[in-house]
């Protein structure tokens, strides 16, 4: 066996394909979009920002790497212990946590600043899978299997939404379709999201009837209320609708094929340009062909996921690809959707686009946990061909 057969990616080539195209075209985006970032806090150098993505990434791809040469069943005794340090690390993020742009969502820990929803995104889905395929045979009770897993993605998903609404909202739909493919009853999800939107409808609408003033000092509900009233209208204060209007300047001068890569000028205007807004620096750059292009890829590893399912003879191993895949590309698919403004302005950034610190690190072990499947559930296909053939060859013959 050569060098590189032993030390090759394994499992499915077109999803690994996919990271790496993402990968590269986020560090030509982050290296255009953070000109005026780097002339604000670090003297003009953009090659630091650029070098900075770079390391990530690379230390990504070696977690990758790492993650995916695990079998995915190790993962299984992991997910309780995630679960139960992801409770306090919350709490003590709504508590001590580090505040930046008006939102306490980062931490802290040994000199390192991460932000404390990732860590609990993985901590959940795990846990949610890990639930369910032990629970195949009583998967109908609703008081022993449905909601003790409920209890856990409610606490968990309020615990994030206080400072972080979209992620929890995201999360919880997350958990919610991985319930779906985990045989739960429908009647007992339809109940729980019709409660749900009830909650949502009253507590949306005592937001709006509140005055502004009543809603000063109460944490993010102001954010809240002044993103959701924003979206959508033409005559309002321009200072609320700055981050949509630019960003619809740059998806419109980008026409059909782009300005080309380094040409955009919204990235001067535009605050979060490399990383809520990120894709509309694409667009603008690349065009409208260049941004369905990266829609695609993210839809494309979407797709080969599910295969994944259809292949996997565990239900642990199809639940949690299919999970963290969804979770990751409906969080790309949110971040578009608000650059070209489909959707209220939400904090998602773009997976392995986005200019980012931990998250990178913790997105790339989300990456890894996928590709562990795909990579051992193909290789177990091998020996369930050869079972099969000689099962087959045993009935025609009257062999046993």
């Amino acid at each position: 066996m050569s060098t590189w057969e032993r030390i090759r990616p394994r499992g499915d080539m077109f999803m690994w394909g996919v990271i790496f195209m993402l990968s590269i075209w986020g560090l030509l985006a982050i290296y255009s979009s953070t000109g005026a970032l780097a002339y604000k806090k670090n003297g003009g150098n953009v090659e630091f920002y650029l070098m900075q993505q770079a390391v990530l990434l690379c230390a990504g791809f070696f977690i990758m790497f790492f993650v995916h040469s695990i079998h995915y069943k190790y993962f299984i005794g992991l997910s309780k212990l995630l679960l139960w340090i992801t409770y306090p690390l919350l709490i003590y993020t709504l508590i001590f946590g580090i505040e930046i742009n008006g939102a306490k969502r980062w931490v802290n820990l040994f000199g390192i600043t991460i932000q404390s929803s990732d860590i609990a995104k993985l901590a959940i889905i795990m846990f949610v899978t890990r639930e369910l395929s032990r629970k195949q045979d009583t998967i109908d009770d609703f008081k022993k299997t449905f909601l003790p897993i409920l209890g856990h993605i409610t606490v968990i998903c309020l615990l994030i939404a206080p400072e972080n609404l979209s992620t929890a909202l995201v999360l919880f739909s997350t958990c919610f379709l991985i319930m779906f493919i985990g045989r739960v009853k429908i009647k007992h999800l339809l109940l729980i999201t019709g409660i749900v939107a009830l909650a949502g409808g009253l507590f949306f609408t005592t937001l709006f009837l509140l005055p502004e003033s009543a809603l000063k000092g109460t944490g993010r509900l102001l954010t809240w209320k002044n993103r959701i009233e924003s979206f959508g209208k033409v005559e309002i204060d321009p200072d609320k609708t700055f981050q949509n209007d630019h960003a619809k300047i740059a998806i419109a001068s980008g026409g059909l094929f782009g300005k080309w890569p380094g040409n955009s000028t919204e990235r001067n205007f535009l605050p979060e340009a490399y990383s809520d807004f990120i894709y509309a620096i694409i667009a603008e750059e690349y065009g409208l062909v260049g941004a369905l292009i990266m829609l695609m890829l993210y839809l494309f590893f979407l797709y080969r996921a599910l295969r994944i399912v259809l292949k996997s003879p565990k239900a642990f191993g199809a639940l949690i690809a299919v999970g963290l895949s969804f979770s990751l590309v409906l969080q790309a698919l949110i971040n578009m959707a608000v650059a070209v403004n489909v959707f209220p302005v939400t904090g998602l950034t773009l997976p392995l686009v986005s200019k980012g610190g931990t998250s990178i690190l913790l997105t790339s072990v989300a990456f890894g946990i996928i590709m562990s499947v795909s990579r051992y559930v193909e290789q177990d296909e091998p020996e369930a061909e050869t079972e099969k053939s000689i099962q087959e060859h045993a009935l025609i013959t009257g062999n046993e």
